[in-house]
C-alpha cells in the first residue's frame, strides 16, 4: 500500500498540474486505506478539489468502444469493464478535464483494419504527473510510471491476502475475473505489479509523452469546435517561472547511494502522439520504424534487445505474458507475433553455451494470465507460449 500512498500524498500536494493516463481510471478507488483516510482519499473527490484549488486536473483514459453512454435507453459499462463512461460522467460537470481516447488505425487502412485497431487494441500506458516542491520556493515535475491503473481490484500490500481484507480493506473493491458465476466466498485476486516514482529529467519525458498524446486525442475528437480549446488544457510550463525546466532539474552525483540510471521507453505510433516528423529521413534519425501511414516508436522492444544482448551472467523476466518469435516456431510461422525477445534470449544462451560460460535465464509467468483459465481467448494465449516455450 505505501505506493498508493505515496501517490496520494503527491497528488494531495500538487500546486500547479495533475495529469494521469490510464486503460481504467475509477473515480471511487480509495487510495489510503489504513489510517481511517479512506474517504478524504477517494480519488474522484481528490481530484475534483484539486482543481477547484486551481490545479489544472487532466485526465486521458482509453475508451473502450465495448462501453457507452446509453444504448437504446440503457447505459453499457462495457465488456472489459473499465469505467470510462462512469468516470467521465462523474467529472462532466466539474473543472476536471477528461479525455476518452480511442485507438485508430489512423489514415490509408481498410474499414476492416480500423474495426479490427479500434475494438481488439487500447492504450495501456499508466502515467500520474504530479508538481512538488523542489525547495527555494520553486516546484518540479515527478511521474509515476508501472503497472498499477488507478482503478478497482489494483489495491495490495506486499502480503497480499485474500480472504481476510474481504470486509475491510476491499470491501467495495473485490475484483475475482479468474471465476464465473457466484462469487461469495470467493478470494480476491491478489495483486503483483510493479510501479515507480521517477525525479529528475526522465520525469519530463513522460510529461512530453502526456502532453504528445493528449494534442492528438483532442485534435480527433474535434474540440476546437468547443467553447474551450483542449489544447489550451495544457499548461505551458515554459510560463511558469516557479516550474523548473528540464536544464534547471538538478542530477544526482555518480557517488550518491540513491542515484539511479533512467531512461525512458513506450511503445506507440503516430496515431496515438502528435509531433512526429513529417520526414521519412528525420523519422529514422530518431530511430522510429516506418509501417503503412504510420511511424512506430518501438523503443521498448530495443531497450530489451539491447539489455538481452548485453547481459554477461543472467537475464530474469517477469510478465503476465511471455511469446513472440513466432517467424521461427515449428508452426504458426505467419501468426504474427515477431517480436525478437525469445530469439534474442536463445541466442544467448547458446552463445554462453559456445564459450563455456556460466549463464541463467529466469522467465516468471503466471500459470494463466487473468482471465477465466477455460476461456477461448486465455486457452489461445496459453497455446501461442507454448509455442514459444518449444
Amino acid at each position: 500500500g505505501k505506493c498508493w500512498e505515496d501517490m496520494f500524498n503527491a497528488i494531495n500536494q500538487a500546486r500547479r498540474l495533475i495529469y494521469i493516463t490510464g486503460w481504467s481510471v475509477y473515480h471511487l478507488v480509495t487510495l489510503v486505506r489504513d489510517n481511517g483516510k479512506a474517504e478524504e482519499s477517494m480519488l474522484g473527490e481528490i481530484l475534483k478539489r484539486k482543481s477547484q484549488e486551481g490545479v489544472r486536473v487532466l485526465l486521458l483514459i482509453w475508451d473502450d468502444p465495448t462501453s457507452s453512454k446509453s444504448i437504446l435507453g440503457y447505459k453499457s459499462e462495457g465488456i472489459m469493464g473499465t469505467s470510462d463512461e462512469e468516470t467521465r460522467r462523474y467529472f462532466k460537470h466539474s473543472s476536471v478535464h477528461v479525455l476518452l481516447c480511442p485507438r485508430s488505425a489512423g489514415k490509408g487502412h481498410s474499414w476492416v483494419k480500423k474495426q479490427e485497431t479500434g475494438t481488439i487494441y487500447t492504450h495501456h500506458q499508466k502515467t500520474v504527473i504530479v508538481d512538488v516542491d523542489a525547495g527555494n520556493y520553486q516546484r518540479k515535475i515527478i511521474a509515476f510510471v508501472g503497472g498499477l491503473d488507478l482503478c478497482k481490484g489494483r489495491y495490495d500490500t506486499p502480503q497480499h491476502p485474500i480472504f481476510k481484507t474481504l470486509q475491510n480493506v476491499h470491501k467495495d473493491d473485490y475484483h475475482q475475473p479468474n471465476y464465473t458465476g457466484p462469487t461469495t466466498g470467493c478470494p480476491r485476486e491478489p495483486w503483483h505489479d510493479l510501479h515507480s516514482r521517477i525525479e529528475g529529467p526522465a520525469a519530463y519525458d513522460v510529461l512530453t509523452n502526456f502532453e504528445e498524446r493528449w494534442l492528438k486525442a483532442s485534435k480527433r475528437h474535434g474540440l476546437q469546435k468547443m467553447k474551450a480549446s483542449q489544447d489550451d488544457a495544457l499548461l505551458q510550463l515554459d510560463r511558469i517561472p516557479d516550474i523548473l525546466k528540464i536544464a534547471d532539474v538538478p542530477c544526482l552525483g555518480e557517488d550518491d547511494a540513491d542515484t539511479w540510471h533512467v531512461q525512458i521507453f513506450r511503445s506507440i505510433d503516430s496515431n496515438s502522439v502528435k509531433g512526429f516528423p513529417k520526414d521519412p529521413k528525420e523519422a529514422t534519425n530518431k530511430n522510429l520504424v516506418c509501417g503503412k501511414n504510420v511511424l512506430i516508436d518501438m523503443s521498448i522492444h530495443t531497450a530489451y534487445v539491447k539489455a538481452i544482448r548485453a547481459a554477461q551472467h543472467f537475464i530474469y523476466i517477469e510478465n503476465q505474458y511471455f511469446l513472440g518469435s513466432s517467424y521461427n516456431w515449428n508452426n504458426y510461422q505467419d501468426l504474427g507475433a515477431n517480436n525478437l525477445i525469445p530469439m534474442e534470449i536463445a541466442l544467448k544462451i547458446a552463445n554462453k553455451i559456445r564459450a563455456n560460460e556460466r549463464f541463467s535465464v529466469y522467465i516468471i509467468v503466471p500459470m494463466w494470465p487473468e482471465g477465466v483459465p477455460t476461456s477461448t481467448a486465455t486457452q489461445r494465449i496459453l497455446f501461442w507460449q507454448h509455442n514459444t516455450m518449444q
